[in-house]
């Protein structure tokens, strides 16, 4: 747990606001994982939505974070009113703040890939103890308990952590700069859409070890909104207003997806072309994946606690997602 957090938790009960807000701040992350939040934001639908709830001219800033513990770090310190970021980040607020970070909603579960270009692996047995995969954060991070997940299928319940030595800590972009170089020491990265995508098409003999809809049928919920209960409390109809413009964000983008994409590249500053992004969410299990169902999630939960990340079990999704999202029919 970072400092931060642990100083944050001293004064939990400071947090949030006890009046209904005329402003919040939520954060993003750049990544077509987060594309539904990227729609929110140019269409204004959080402030639209919310008009229709009574708030009249409610501002929405969107702010960028490059990783989830630094926006986590801004929820608890008050900075920020929700955060947009990994259903491992909220389970882990959950737990250590005692339930007073919830979940709102997720709004995609875009299929992630372990990639190699190493020609004798084709299953997670043929890995050797020098063959080394690249995870945004050793241990913790969504791919390494995913690997564990899959480690706990193929080798039996007891040994989850058997290729926990084999990963290295590597962001996804040099993650995928080091499957290219042919000399590179890592030759497997566990990653996420749009970069094990781009392996897979721009690296020689790169291809899909398992699939984290392998792991986890149905899928993986990733981009999650999440808040303090007391700001949740205090503004119920802002809470609503998010509901409702998740499920218009997502709509509009499975209606009319080529100007999602063009919203995605201008707000992101991806240089990907159009039809490349285009072609990336033609990939069998992408658009479905955008929903505001949480998906995998006490799978996800039951692996954390039993590793020791998270010290209480929660017995539903529903412990860990605000009474106004029990409709989503999680699981």
């Amino acid at each position: 747990m970072s400092t931060a957090i642990c100083a944050a938790l001293v004064s939990l009960g400071g947090l949030g606001s006890a009046q209904a807000a005329q402003e919040i701040t939520i954060t993003k992350q750049p990544s077509i994982i987060y594309l539904p939040a990227l729609v929110m934001e140019k269409q204004g639908l959080i402030e639209k939505a919310a008009a229709k709830e009574g708030i009249a001219d409610l501002k929405v800033d969107w702010r960028s974070f490059s990783s989830g513990g630094a926006a986590t770090d801004a929820l608890l310190s008050g900075n920020v009113q929700i955060v947009n970021s990994g259903l491992g980040n909220m389970l882990l607020l959950w737990d250590r703040t005692k339930g007073q970070v919830k979940g709102i909603a997720t709004n995609s579960a875009l299929p992630e890939e372990l990639v190699t270009r190493d020609p004798k692996i084709h299953s997670l047995k043929d890995y050797g103890p020098k063959d080394k995969i690249a995870v945004p954060t050793v241990r913790v991070s969504t791919q390494a308990l995913l690997l564990q997940l899959a480690c706990e299928q193929v080798f039996g319940p007891d040994q989850w952590s058997k290729l926990d030595a084999n990963t290295v800590q590597m962001g996804h972009p040099d993650a995928t700069a080091m499957m290219a170089n042919p000399a590179g020491e890592v030759s497997s990265h566990f990653g996420a859409p749009p970069y094990s995508y781009r392996e897979l098409k721009t690296v020689p003999g790169a291809h899909v070890v398992i699939r984290s809809t392998d792991i986890i049928k149905g899928g993986l919920s990733q981009s999650t909104l999440f808040t303090t209960t007391k700001f949740a409390d205090a503004n119920p109809k802002i809470i609503q207003a998010v509901l409702t413009a998740s499920q218009q964000a997502v709509d509009f983008i499975k209606a009319h997806t080529r100007e999602s994409v063009a919203i995605y590249r201008e707000l992101s500053g991806d240089k990907t072309s159009v039809d490349e992004v285009m072609d990336i969410l033609a990939q069998p299990g992408m658009m479905d994946a955008y929903t505001l169902q949480p998906l995998g999630s006490m799978v996800f939960a039951k692996h954390m606690h039993k590793v020791g990340i998270l010290k209480t079990m929660p017995a539903s999704w529903k412990d860990y997602f605000l009474p106004a999202s029990a409709a989503l029919n999680g699981n």
